[in-house]
């Protein structure tokens, strides 16, 4: 049932003082169909967001005083809860949270996953709500609208991983790629959250550098792999390097893919087909963006929107697509919105049109 505007939808936000939280604050205190009823910071409980962000004030007519993180509380609060958690720290809540009739979209990676065995050697923890992997529904709407208009429970994709298989999905469905995919991908520092103190995050390090990190293994690949094996017949391969660049928000993410050379000819030539693929796979999205333009991360910085291209190799046997959101954004908490609305049977856009600020 579409909610109106006497009737808000109520959310509450946990991880309220993190950037993902901020960002939801910021999206949510200006939905027109949603208000917040509730915050919820472990670090900060009893402070009102003022006190730590006095850029904040008055942003919006909720009480801003920030609250325990206590499910019976919100369940009688609000409709909705967005967590903006680490990992290992939403698993044990939500589902109390569902089982007060809740819905719930959770940012961190406690849901992505559809196998429980796989969360000990990615994310160190076993899983303490395996019967809620198979329910979850993994967060991109332009490829799981219908279920998620559905869902209890959606599982918001690593950022990497949205940049990535926004690139990868349209040929991957249309069997126009080989399976050795190659991904490189940079990342703005504000990928790794406002409590990670770490040296590599330091403004003495990150200035003027560029670095890799968390190869071959970091924790988006098997979330990749996952969505593309649902896309893909057969066997593949992902190479996945992610890096930091001395920026605050932005994903870039290319992938090098070879051609399918049986699906090409001289009367379906490769690139423009590629272009043609893609547009027409995210021709019903109002954030995903095809054009032969090339992609710049700061087109998307505050924003729920994605630009991608592509482009084919001079021999022919390789097409390399570009993939642009911000990290923040359509990686995180713009994403969560969209879920949201969807979970609501509102507009996926509502509250969401904004562009970047440019330059």
């Amino acid at each position: 049932m579409t909610k109106v505007l006497s009737d808000k939808i109520r959310v509450a936000i946990a991880g309220a003082t993190g950037y993902g939280g901020l960002e939801l604050i910021r999206l949510v205190s200006q939905h027109p169909q949603a208000q917040i009823t509730y915050l919820a910071s472990v670090s900060s409980a009893g402070k009102r967001l003022e006190e730590i962000y006095p850029h904040l004030a008055e942003i919006g007519s909720f009480d801003s005083t920030l609250q325990p993180l206590e499910p019976k509380a919100i369940a009688k609060a609000a409709d909705i809860m967005l967590l903006a958690l680490p990992a290992g720290k939403s698993a044990v809540l939500i589902p109390q949270l569902l089982d007060a009739g809740m819905k719930v979209v959770d940012g961190g990676p406690d849901f992505r996953l559809h196998d429980a065995s796989a969360y000990p050697r990615w994310y160190k923890f076993e899983h303490p709500a395996p019967e809620l992997l198979k329910e979850a529904v993994f967060g991109i709407p332009e490829l799981h609208k219908e279920a998620i208009c559905k869902a209890r429970l959606v599982a918001q994709p690593g950022c990497y991983a949205t940049a990535a298989i926004l690139a990868l999905a349209p040929l991957a469905k249309a069997g126009l790629i080989e399976p050795e995919i190659i991904i490189d991908a940079k990342s703005g520092l504000s990928g790794a959250g406002r409590t990670s103190l770490s040296l590599p995050y330091h403004f003495t390090e990150a200035a003027e550098d560029v670095s890799a990190y968390g190869f071959p293994a970091h924790r988006h690949l098997p979330e990749i792999e996952q969505e593309l094996g649902l896309l893909m017949s057969g066997a593949f391969e992902i190479t996945f390097t992610p890096h930091l660049v001395p920026t605050i928000r932005g994903i870039f993410a290319t992938a090098y893919v070879g051609v399918e050379r049986s699906a090409f000819s001289v009367q379906r030539p490769v690139e423009p087909t590629i272009l043609q693929t893609m547009k027409a796979f995210y021709a019903d999205s109002p954030f995903v963006h095809v054009s032969e333009n090339l992609p710049h991360t700061k087109w998307t910085s505050g924003t729920n929107h994605a630009f991608l291209s592509a482009r084919v190799t001079p021999d022919g046997k390789r097409a390399v697509l570009l993939s642009v959101i911000d990290n923040l954004g359509k990686g995180l908490s713009g994403q969560m919105v969209q879920c949201m609305n969807l979970m609501f049977g509102i507009d996926e856009a509502a509250g969401l049109e904004a562009r970047a600020v440019y330059p």
